[in-house]
């Protein structure tokens, strides 16, 4: 079997960045886009619409037409991109595994850039409406809503930062809180009463996202006396969380308590040597497109300096 330099799990800004990085280095990296425990082809910008801070396009660009850019420069120098899933990894042993389906391949060294994805309600509509008033990110799209009127969903540090975050843009914010209580710590709580854009309906979820070409409002439940009613809006931020996709890992590299993989400080470097790990699959805290490339980029030049110390 054919030993690879590098492979790389996952696209997305991070995986296609490493892999420009790797090809110029001649490490004719092979790079795994499809979509990993459930996770995408080409990652969470596949559902964004327009990209308007992303440096180098100055009158925007559209999230998948982003990633077809990245594609093909990964492909110009070099990388070979195959359009499967990894189903398995072995990274007790070097070379180490890496398993698609009833295909076997084996790397000196890996990056992992599998993403995180946003958790959603699940509620009718909200899919439709992706990218059409229905958002996870609030630095990403607030920009859209200036002067509307906008809801944001969730009770957790998140949550009020999203919600303070959009009050720059948005007329109004209504937060729904699904009990009578916030989870977010106190300095978050006292920051948000003293916004006075910002009002709190409780015991309240989210039962549909209603719209024609775009979200116009929302059907609410009150989840105390059962009553639904309508009601208006431009925009819906859903702030409840993102899960990693490291389903794969677990076992394999050390985790932190919410499933993201843990690097070393100041490094892309895993618990495992020889594997790296860029983009949201390890930062739960920027989650942007250009610092997930930037960690990519990080990787790409980690691995390498690994591979030219080891053989």
């Amino acid at each position: 079997m054919e030993i690879q330099d590098l492979i790389i799990i996952g696209s997305g800004p991070a995986g296609y960045t490493a892999a420009i990085y790797a090809a110029r280095a001649e490490l004719k990296p092979v790079l795994f886009e499809g979509q990993v425990a459930g996770g995408q082809p080409g990652g969470q910008l596949m559902l964004t619409t327009d990209v308007e801070n992303f440096p180098g396009f100055p009158a925007g660009i559209m999230g998948p037409d982003l990633m077809v850019e990245m594609k093909k420069q990964a492909e110009r120098f070099g990388t070979n991109i195959i359009p499967k899933d990894v189903t398995r990894v072995d990274f007790s042993v070097r070379p180490f595994l890496v398993v698609s389906g009833d295909d076997e391949y084996r790397a000196n060294s890996v990056i992992i850039c599998t993403g995180a994805q946003a958790k959603w309600l699940g509620v009718p509509g909200e899919q439709t409406f992706q990218g059409r008033g229905v958002s996870a990110c609030a630095t990403c799209d607030g920009f859209f809503f200036k002067e509307k009127q906008v809801v944001v969903v969730g009770g957790g540090d998140a949550a009020l930062e999203e919600a303070n975050f959009l009050t720059r843009f948005a007329s109004k914010l209504t937060l729904l809180v699904r009990s009578e209580t916030l989870r977010a710590s106190k300095i978050m709580q006292e920051r948000m009463k003293a916004n006075p854009k910002i009002e709190i309906l409780w015991n309240t979820e989210v039962a549909e996202v209603v719209g024609d070409v775009k979200m116009t409002g929302l059907k609410l439940k009150n989840n105390k006396t059962g009553e639904v009613s309508d009601f208006a809006a431009d925009g819906l931020f859903v702030a409840i969380g993102h899960k990693p996709n490291t389903e794969l890992f677990q076992g394999q590299l050390e985790l932190d308590s919410v499933g993201y993989i843990v690097t070393q400080p100041h490094s892309t470097a895993t618990s495992v040597e020889g594997v790296y790990a860029g983009g949201d699959v390890a930062d739960h805290v920027y989650r942007q497109a250009i610092s997930a490339a930037g960690t990519g980029c990080m990787a790409a030049l980690d691995a390498e300096r690994f591979l030219s110390r080891n053989h």
